[in-house]
């Protein structure tokens, strides 16, 4: 029996990136698509709680032998209505993000509305690959990014994960004959630094439109901001649970929390 495969996206059911994943996918197995009907970049894992979600099928991959439906709430919903209502009869055995425009390495990954639906799919106990292309053009070229999908989803297939269900895969902007490699990573420590540019709407009422610059914070060879500057795809196993373990027992000797 073939593969049961689920593939969305943040950038919404018409975005040339999913296009991309869709087409490594149905090499791979039975493909069902369910993607916003509107971009939904940053919206993290967000859900919709105060209006209904709308599904819809979609002829939009006509020729692709995948079954679609565009949605009208977020990535993560798009995961859950897949789950509950579309197959719930039947289990996914991998859930596929992406291929997203733009980069979701080090903290993007947070803010990540790909990030974020493949999180929800290792929720729900699903192998889940998000993919992000480094280009944030909509005219951005996906060859590449689909030579090193179908090697990652191929390994993940035939090998399964250990110690994660849930890997964020960034690749490079690069020719596939200039990428260096792939390179199993860590998360880069950084942070974004805030620009607002103000403007006035013809009311004359100001609005602010966010803008902004990455900072890193490390040159370690271990993170993946590092391999993508250096020519490498990256692969960042990611989990859920955001405790940090490393303060339980200091913070267990330093504070008296006895009632």
């Amino acid at each position: 029996m073939r593969p049961q495969i689920l593939v969305t996206n943040d950038d919404g059911i018409t975005a040339g990136g999913i296009r991309a994943l869709i087409e490594v996918a149905a090499t791979f197995g039975d493909v069902t698509v369910i993607a916003p009907d509107s971009p939904q970049s940053g919206q993290g894992h967000a859900i919709t709680l105060e209006s209904p979600l709308r599904l819809h099928p979609s002829r939009i991959f006509e020729g692709l032998a995948v079954r679609a439906f565009e949605c009208s709430g977020t990535p993560v919903d798009c995961v859950k209505l897949a789950k509950s209502v579309i197959a719930r009869d039947r289990k996914f055995d991998l859930c596929l993000s992406g291929i997203n425009h733009g980069s979701n390495a080090s903290v993007n990954i947070l803010y990540s509305g790909t990030m974020s639906a493949a999180m929800e799919a290792a929720l729900e106990g699903i192998n889940a690959i998000g993919f992000s292309l480094c280009n944030f053009s909509h005219e951005a070229d996906f060859e590449a990014a689909k030579v090193v999908a179908t090697r990652v989803i191929g390994e993940v297939l035939a090998k399964g994960l250990t110690g994660t269900q849930l890997l964020n895969v960034n690749i490079p902007n690069l020719p596939i004959s200039e990428i260096k490699g792939i390179r199993l990573s860590r998360q880069a420590k950084g942070h974004w630094a805030e620009d607002f540019v103000e403007g006035k709407d013809p009311s004359g009422r100001p609005y602010y439109w966010l803008a902004g610059k990455f900072n890193c914070h490390e040159d370690s060879d271990e993170t993946d901001i590092w391999a993508l500057n250096n020519g490498y795809v990256s692969i960042v196993p990611a989990m859920y649970d955001l405790t940090a373990h490393t303060a339980l027992t200091p913070l267990r000797q330093l504070l008296n929390l006895n009632l």
